[in-house]
């Protein structure tokens, strides 16, 4: 519900989104942010650029994820086994 607020869907506090929307609304905010993602703006686009400069730099020869041109995500966690490989 913090996200709502955050985004201002059903108001701009947590108590405002408690009172204007329902539970069945809010469980429909919460598949569709499973299904496509934070709702944050500046994250959305965060995303967007670091996935075309990867296509970018990949398609120049490089090879880079496009994870690893996002500061803001979490850090990618390598298995024990991928650590092993290189």
């Amino acid at each position: 519900m913090f996200e709502l607020a955050l985004n201002g869907i059903g108001g701009n506090s947590v108590h405002q989104v408690k009172t204007n929307l329902t539970m069945v609304e809010i469980k429909q905010w919460a598949e569709y942010r499973y299904r496509r993602g934070s709702l944050n703006v500046g994250r959305r686009v965060e995303q967007a650029v670091a996935n075309m400069m990867a296509i970018y730099i990949n398609s120049q020869g490089g090879d880079i994820e496009a994870l690893e041109l996002m500061p803001h995500e979490d850090d990618v966690i390598v298995s024990f086994e991928d650590q092993i490989e290189d």
